[in-house]
């Protein structure tokens, strides 16, 4: 029998018997749509970490009081136990580290903006030094951006994001508006470009002003995030990250063969943190859709063996008319494989579909991995080949004679 005819047949009989065809191919459909939307939703998410959430670029590293990511109470205790990151260090690593391209500091806090009888609440306000704008990679799209002057001086001047201008003062040109954050006047100097959400969250609501001023209305409590760009990977930011980490040990007074009293983190800390929990989440799941593909192989060996029971005069006819053992051996495993891999194909089309939905519904970034629709091709297929030997082995076997004896 040709290979055409044999996957003709298969479909003919899927196509025949449409209950049961659905039923058949459930577990192989389950399987591979939840492999296929976990994987497509997290390849989104380690993507969408990589330039977004930590979107500082690969040569920048920060020095902190505590990690980012903290997983236990006893984590959160040790860290509160440290003394602040003071924007003098700051001051000491930029003036002395010559590794280091540029070093900027961050303080931050929620509060309210507030233009006229508008108003916005949980506002991200940022006290950046007057290069983290450029560390960060922000784009500046209205007016101008911070210079060392207004740093030097505590100057009542901000860069607040789109929302703060959509919200606040809509179709008004913002720079030179005057605004109140948690009370303080400060005038728009310029607007970053827009940043749109991270899983759900806008980047948009912002307002940054210079650390001084904002030490000046928030006091010196605070420890600072220092920012510093290496200008390269590789040697280059492992030499910066050195250098930067010696120069706060030796300010901080830690002790020689000791642990950092602070925490060094980098783009690959953060990407690679998240990849560690989400490679085991997709374990577990890929763990659970192997189950669900064993059972859907289980239910087609089951299906085919009910298959050769009643076509069992027509392997007889075959047989009779030259057939060989190979022959029947190859039309049930392709018939097999083909409605597995059927049934692999639907599971990539309701995978994609649930992952492309969950982005719709919640922006809950994902991305397609050609590798992972390969795989699920190949799964499938191996699937149904593997649990369709036993059945196409006893058509193979049966007795001409009394194949042909059997009843239609």
């Amino acid at each position: 029998m040709e290979f055409k005819e044999a996957v003709k047949i298969a479909l003919q009989s899927l196509w025949a018997n449409k209950l049961r065809s659905v039923l058949t191919l459930l577990g192989v459909v389950i399987g591979v749509s939840s492999v296929i939307a976990v994987i497509t939703l997290t390849n989104g998410v380690n993507r969408y970490v990589a330039t977004k959430v930590y979107g500082y670029g690969a040569d920048v590293f920060t020095l902190s009081k505590d990690s980012p990511v903290i997983f236990s109470y006893e984590q959160w205790e040790k860290y509160q136990k440290r003394k602040k990151i003071e924007l003098a260090d700051y001051y000491a690593i930029q003036q002395q580290c010559k590794s280091c391209v540029s070093v900027g500091a961050l303080l931050n806090t929620n509060g309210k903006i507030v233009y006229g009888n508008h108003s916005s609440n949980n506002t991200d306000i940022r006290g950046w030094t007057w290069n983290m704008p450029a560390i960060s990679n922000l784009n500046i799209v209205q007016g101008r951006s911070f210079v060392p002057a207004d740093q030097q001086y505590g100057s009542r001047v901000a860069i607040v994001g789109y929302d703060i201008v959509d919200n606040l003062m809509p179709r008004a040109n913002p720079l030179g508006k005057e605004i109140r954050v948690d009370g303080e006047p400060y005038t728009i100097i310029g607007v970053g470009e827009r940043q749109g959400t991270t899983l759900g969250q806008s980047q948009d609501n912002y307002v940054a002003v210079p650390i001084t001023a904002y030490q000046h209305t928030y006091g010196t409590n605070d420890s600072v995030i220092i920012y510093v760009k290496a200008g390269g990977v590789g040697a280059q930011l492992e030499r910066a990250t050195d250098e930067a980490t010696v120069l706060l040990r030796s300010r901080r007074h830690d002790p020689i063969g000791g642990d950092n009293s602070f925490e060094v983190s980098t783009n690959q800390t953060f990407v690679g943190l998240w990849k560690s929990i989400s490679g085991t989440f997709l374990f577990v799941v890929i763990g659970v859709a192997a189950i669900s593909l064993i059972v859907g192989g289980i239910v087609i060996m089951n299906i085919m063996l009910v298959s050769v029971t009643e076509r069992t005069r027509e392997i007889g006819v075959r047989k009779a008319l030259g057939a060989k053992r190979k022959d029947v051996l190859l039309q049930f495993i392709i018939e097999s494989g083909t409605m597995s891999l059927v049934g692999g194909f639907i599971g990539i089309v309701v995978g994609v579909g649930v992952a492309k939905l969950v982005t719709a519904i919640f922006s809950f970034p994902s991305d397609i991995a050609i590798w992972s629709v390969c795989l699920a091709v190949f799964v499938s297929a191996a699937i149904g080949i593997f649990f369709g030997v036993y059945p196409a082995h006893k058509a193979a076997t049966l007795d001409p004679i009394v194949a042909l004896r059997s009843e239609l």
